[in-house]
């Protein structure tokens, strides 16, 4: 039977998948694992009323396990890893955190209207310490297979590569090999590309992030 799964739709296009990476780790989760799934697009500023029932949060993603509606992603793909265990996408606890900072550092970059406050820098320290990561224990965060690091990952690098680039005309340094070769098998992995919203959603997802 299908899990059903709530996700944002794209901005101005409510029959496209949105832009929110958080939905896109579940969907990678789901399809890396091979979960039939039944999708629900949510324009998240005109939410259905079912899915405020069921959801009074209103928040994305959430999937229905057992009848009841589960939020949160971090909760949502710790569940499917035990309902549906193989293949394993458990990572070793000790790979857990890397890369965890990144996200941060590149919302607080990519807002930032002021080149002095240092978050340019801290946003490519912590890439940086991924790029060693790599390097030692590549390809994927914990070697040869990819895990939920890399799904949890992925979804967000594509948003700090499209983000950045189009709000801030900036690019990784092309020095972090390890981290860019790691992105390009990344982003071209089946299951990604099938998961992936259009740049131009990404965008429009964070123009008011952005410019407010």
């Amino acid at each position: 039977m299908a899990l059903e799964i709530a996700v944002k739709a794209a901005v101005g296009a409510p029959d496209v998948l949105g832009d929110c990476p958080f939905c896109q780790r579940v969907l990678l989760t789901l399809e890396e694992k091979k979960v039939p799934y039944k999708l629900h697009l949510i324009t998240l500023s005109d939410k259905p009323k079912w899915f405020t029932e069921v959801n009074p949060d209103g928040k994305v993603p959430v999937v229905k396990f057992d009848d009841k509606w589960v939020a949160d992603s971090d909760v949502i793909v710790g569940i499917i890893e035990e309902k549906y265990p193989e293949p394993s996408l458990k990572t070793p606890p000790e790979f857990a955190s890397v890369g965890s900072k990144i996200f941060g550092s590149f919302v607080t970059f990519v807002k930032s209207k002021d080149p002095s406050d240092g978050s340019e820098q801290a946003l490519v320290n912590e890439l940086k310490a991924l790029d060693e990561h790599l390097k030692a224990h590549g390809p994927y965060i914990a070697g040869e297979k990819i895990t939920a690091a890399d799904i949890s990952l992925a979804p967000k690098l594509f948003h700090l590569k499209v983000a950045l680039g189009h709000f801030k005309k900036w690019t990784v340094p092309e020095d972090l090999t390890s981290y860019h070769k790691y992105t390009e098998l990344l982003f071209s992995r089946d299951y990604f590309v099938k998961t992936k919203t259009e740049e131009k959603y990404v965008i429009a997802g964070w123009e008011s992030k952005v410019n407010p």
